[in-house]
């Protein structure tokens, strides 16, 4: 019987520890488009245009809010263990910037180095303007609601 319990307690000992080491692993996740570098090379400049970009590698990930002539190819790699936040271990962007009759007029490609880490401030956003508590905000118009001067309209005469 004992041989048993300690069977049970190694195995139950066994499983918690492999669940454990689990929440450990490294994740890692692909998101945006999934360059290939043969085809993304093939695009020059004078050569193509809108119509054949799009039938070579597809639709773009995005195309430039402000001019529609940029489109853009994103792909970024990012990794996380457990339960913090996924960091980018790769990123690759590929810019076509298009003429205005269509035909491709520039490409660039660049990498992890335009990725910005951006901080919030102290969790919420400074303003303007005075500072109350929740007490003077709820009762801070108390008899000023009808007084004169107060920005109600004028009795007309």
């Amino acid at each position: 019987m004992t041989l048993r319990i300690g069977r049970s307690v190694a195995l139950a000992s066994l499983l918690a520890a492999s669940a454990l080491v689990s929440a450990c692993g490294q994740i890692t996740d692909r998101q945006g488009y999934m360059q290939d570098p043969v085809l993304t090379a093939s695009i020059q400049p004078g050569v193509d245009n809108r119509e054949s970009v799009a039938g070579t590698l597809g639709r773009p990930t995005f195309v430039g809010q402000f001019d529609q002539r940029d489109w853009y190819y994103v792909t970024r790699v990012t990794k996380q263990f457990g339960f913090n936040l996924p960091r980018p271990a790769t990123q690759s962007v590929l810019h076509i910037r298009f003429d205005e009759a269509g035909n491709v007029l520039t490409t660039e490609r660049t990498g992890i180095d335009k990725v910005a880490s951006i901080q919030p401030y102290d969790e919420k956003t400074p303003t303007l303007g005075r500072d109350r508590s929740f007490l003077e905000e709820l009762f801070g118009n108390i008899g000023t609601v009808g007084a004169p001067g107060a920005g109600t309209n004028p009795t007309p005469q």
